[in-house]
């Protein structure tokens, strides 16, 4: 079979010097460029991108230590490149920064004061957290407020202002969004009820249809849009503390009037490749800033190049490099130190902070606890057990205290009156007596001293002045608040407040870190807050056996009404390592504090509080911490391949998929060889138990069925996995493991390889540029010698070759059936349990007579006529059932299809999906 032999538009670029270089005319000299990217094989576990390619070194280019070369010391270890070929249109590609835009200049036909229409078409990260302005006229200076359209944490905003100063916001969470979809939001001004009127509305793209998402909100007074001076911009960059959208928007549109007149609609899609300035349709002219640019390029790879090995043959007139550039994992797995506990990377970020002792110091300390805090000395522990307790799940392991203990810690200077202290500690048992448990010094006030004590009869807070007479005291007695101070691990703070009247307000607060109630007591003495000077305490036998640690000084005061917790709240969440945080939260939040772009894909409404509730976070490389939510959550994480960074798409989005490539095995070049299903014991798991790290465990068994522990040929015999994953709670193992179990004995066999020549069916090309990891591709039409029906599957990786004039591309998948699910408000019905033929038929019977044999009968075609028809298989063979009539469903009347055999008595069915049940055949 021969094809048109049109060279590739494959460009490769280096990053040199700041700037992308085109080195495509030194490539392809010897080999193809080979990509390879998600998993090498059908595992789901993170590899790095990898990029096999050569370079044409006869000049010495590529050589960097030779000082002929124009890239001398522009290139070496981890030089940047990318590789990408021509996509069908052009976009407007922004990278997320205040130098990214593009603009129009203000005119009257966009000072729109009454009902507006926004519309924008783009593929972004819906669902990051930071706020991303999207399409707007809008600048915080100057009071220049008038109408915006932005993103923020899984939700979409409509901002608009009367007056330029007074703000209006409405907002709705973002359903389910493809990668590439069209947002819009309408603003009825008047609605004819004293009020106004929004409503949001999505799209695969501007040409609709909309469907509208969420509520109608709508409220009072009736509103007016301010006719600012601020010029329209997508990405607006003016707006204070807000980042621009960082990803690529192919147009948009904003209406005077809800579907009114066009006044503004810049269309990327037909523009070429590195336009800076156009006029649309409605007559505006736009200009792309500096740090944005229009493009149609599609990119394939993005990665870095570790080493240049120079190659040559014996003559020296052949002279390369092979290179293997990898993806950012590859750096990210190398020589990286665990990150520090939750608390160790929370606390120092607290601008009020003036001392900070972790006390996480090893088992073989002395008595001193560093300060990561700038100028401020180690704290001295003496007479404790260090690293004796590892039981908080913010913390890395802790101090014991033992019968005469210590501890002193000096706090710098405090700029400000007012102050806090905090610290995290677990008391097994309260003293029978009144027992220290710390000791605050203070200056610049009347009060020098607040102690904290406890006994089984009290939480005592005393304020005492120079001479230690006591100032103010208060007792809590109530016996819930003193059973809530010991046996579990607790947030203590005493801190200061003005209480008026030239008193100061002293407390002391309790706060349970699992459950987050919280006690306080307080007494008021008088003449100043004061600064805090130090912290101490001694220990008897009393309080032996306390843990404690994560002890900080704040120069933030309270405010002074008794009862309010502290101003400074800085533990909160990282004292319990964020247990029972989400799957895609977790993500986020790492990606924002590691400053490592960690972009989502989830499944739209409450993206954040529906993925995996986890346990708490321990100290672990960024990694490592990446691949325990993927284990956790079960989705997969991979590499971009069009910038630097990860991306995490959680379980939820790999349910019910759409087809994003949909292929013939009949069509030339859409399905070459190989293509040859697997029936083997790869992925088989059917003894299968999950443990809580630091919970429970809980395990599910498949005990009959041709995949079940039974041994051949009752089943295949046990093939078990264990596995400990991070858990909020000791009912997530059973469900996992279930899940897991599901996977594992899913009866269908798998493509490991699914291959298309891109050179050979171009049609394929747009779909395939628009398809990701975890995708779900088709094969219609399967030869006769394979079973019937679409072949489904995911993808979880390929390999990639370009040549000059050939594009190939070789997908690993697992099945995606097993990802079709049920959704009990979609209103489907449970499946009959089991099946069979009552009597033979022949290839030319069109009634079958059929017998549940477990579980529900199957559906009625004289009750329910539109589920008709559907296809089942009995023995491998396909056949659309028509109707089904019958006391328990119990005749088939089906449409005999080309190759239908026989079939014998107790032949047993199964389904392959159709329009009656998307997942399973129905009974009942």
């Amino acid at each position: 079979m021969t094809f048109p032999q049109t060279p590739l538009d494959v460009r490769v670029e280096l990053g040199i010097g700041g700037a992308w270089t085109d080195v495509t005319a030194d490539t392809y000299t010897r080999s193809p460029i080979t990509i390879t990217r998600g998993a090498a094989d059908e595992s789901s576990s993170l590899e790095a991108s990898k990029c096999d390619l050569e370079f044409n070194n006869r000049l010495g280019k590529y050589s960097p230590r030779n000082p002929l070369s124009p890239y001398y010391g522009l290139i070496g270890r981890n030089t940047p490149i990318r590789v990408s070929v021509p996509g069908p249109e052009s976009y407007l590609e922004l990278a997320g920064t205040t130098a990214s835009y593009l603009r129009t200049p203000d005119a009257s036909a966009l000072d729109i004061t009454g009902d507006i229409d926004l519309r924008v078409e783009a593929t972004a990260d819906w669902y990051a957290t930071p706020l991303q302005t999207l399409l707007g006229k809008w600048i915080s200076a100057g009071n220049q407020r008038s109408y915006l359209l932005r993103l923020q944490a899984g939700s979409v905003h409509l901002n608009w202002s009367p007056n330029g100063t007074t703000i209006y916001v409405a907002s709705y969470l973002l359903p389910a969004l493809p990668r590439r979809a069209a947002l819009r939001a309408t603003l009825d001004v008047d609605n004819g009820s004293g009020g106004f009127t929004v409503r949001f509305y999505w799209a695969t793209s501007m040409d609709g249809p909309w469907a509208q998402f969420g509520d109608t909100l709508s409220s009072t007074p009736t509103m007016s849009i301010h006719a600012g001076t601020a010029p329209l911009e997508i990405a607006p960059v003016a707006a204070t503390n807000w980042n621009p959208v960082r990803g690529r928007v192919h147009r948009a549109e904003v209406r005077n009037g809800i579907g009114g007149t066009v006044v503004a609609s810049p269309d990327m899609r037909p523009l070429t490749e590195g336009a800076t300035s156009w006029a649309d349709s409605a007559g505006r002219t736009w200009t792309v800033s500096p740090a944005a640019s229009i493009s149609d390029r599609q990119y394939r790879f993005y990665g870095e190049i570790s080493s240049w090995p120079a190659r040559w043959d014996v003559s020296g007139n052949d002279v390369w490099v092979p290179v293997e550039a990898a993806g950012t994992t590859r750096r990210l797995g190398q020589g990286q130190k665990a990150l520090e506990s939750t608390l160790r990377r929370r606390i120092p970020s607290a601008s009020s902070l003036l001392a900070y002792w972790p006390m996480e110091e090893a088992g073989t300390a002395g008595t001193l606890a560093y300060s990561p805090t700038a100028g401020v000395q180690a704290l001295t522990l003496s007479g404790a057990d260090w690293a004796a307790d590892d039981t908080l799940g913010g913390s890395s392991p802790l101090p014991v205290v033992k019968n005469g203990t210590t501890l002193s810690a000096r706090v710098p200077a405090a700029p400000t009156a007012g102050w806090q202290v905090e610290w995290v500690y677990n008391l097994p048992s309260l003293p029978a007596i009144q027992t220290e448990i710390m000791r605050v010094g203070v200056t610049g006030a009347t009060m020098r001293t607040v102690v904290l004590f406890a006994s089984t009869s009290a939480i005592r807070i005393e304020v005492w002045d120079a001479e230690g007479s006591v100032l103010g005291a208060f007792s809590y007695t109530d016996p819930t608040a003193l059973a809530a101070f010991v046996g579990k691990w607790n947030r203590c703070a005493i801190y200061t407040g003005d209480y008026g009247g030239g008193a100061t307000l002293v407390q002391a607060t309790w706060r349970d870190v699992t459950t987050n109630l919280r006690y306080y007591a307080g007494t008021a003495p008088t003449t100043g807050q004061g600064r805090v000077t130090d912290v101490s305490a001694t220990w008897g036998t009393a309080a032996e056996g306390m843990a404690l640690g994560h002890l900080a000084a704040f120069s933030t005061p309270g405010t002074g009404v008794l009862g309010v917790p502290p101003t400074t709240q800085i533990y909160e969440g990282a004292d319990d390592g964020f247990l029972g945080e989400s799957a895609l939260a977790r993500i986020a939040r790492l990606g924002a504090e590691e400053a490592a772009t960690v972009d989502l894909v989830g499944y739209g409404e409450d993206f954040y509080n529906r993925s995996t509730r986890l346990g708490p976070q321990r100290p672990a490389t960024l990694l490592e911490l990446l691949e325990s939510v993927q284990d956790a959550d079960g989705g997969i994480l991979y590499e971009r391949a069009d910038r630097p960074g990860l991306v995490y798409r959680d379980r939820g989005s790999l349910y019910n998929q759409p087809v994003a490539l949909a292929l013939d095995y009949t069509a030339p070049g859409q399905v070459p060889p190989p293509l040859e299903p697997v029936e083997d014991d790869q992925r088989l798991r059917n003894d299968i138990t999950v443990t809580r790290d630091g919970g429970t465990s809980a395990r599910a068994v498949l005990a009959s069925g041709a995949l079940s522990v039974q041994p051949p040929p009752a089943g295949v015999g046990i093939y078990d996995e264990a596995l400990t994953l991070s858990l909020r709670s000791d009912d997530q193992p059973q469900q996992i493991a279930g899940w897991r179990l599901h996977l594992g004995t899913w009866d269908e066999p798998r493509y490991p390889t699914v291959s298309v020549w891109l050179h050979a069916a171009p049609v394929l090309i747009p779909a395939v540029l628009g398809m990701d990891i975890g995708d779900r591709v088709t094969i219609a039409n399967p030869p006769p010698w394979l079973p019937p029906g679409l072949i489904d599957q995911h993808m979880l990786g390929y390999t990639e070759v370009l040549d000059q004039y050939e594009w190939t591309l070789a997908m690993n998948c697992v099945p995606a059936r097993p990802w079709q699910i049920g959704v009990i408000s979609d209103g489907g019905r449970v499946d009959t349990s089991g099946s069979e033929l009552a009597a033979g038929v022949t290839s030319t019977d069109t009634v079958l007579p059929v017998t549940a044999t477990a579980g529900q009968p199957w559906v009625s075609s004289l009750v329910h006529p539109d589920d008709f028809p559907f296809d089942v298989v009995v023995g491998g063979e396909a056949v659309t059932v028509t109707d089904i009539v019958g006391a328990r469903g119990d005749r088939f009347d089906r449409s005999v299809t080309d190759g239908w055999g026989t079939a014998t008595s107790g032949q047993a069915w199964t389904t392959t999906g159709g329009p009656a049940s998307q997942f399973s055949v129905q009974g009942g």
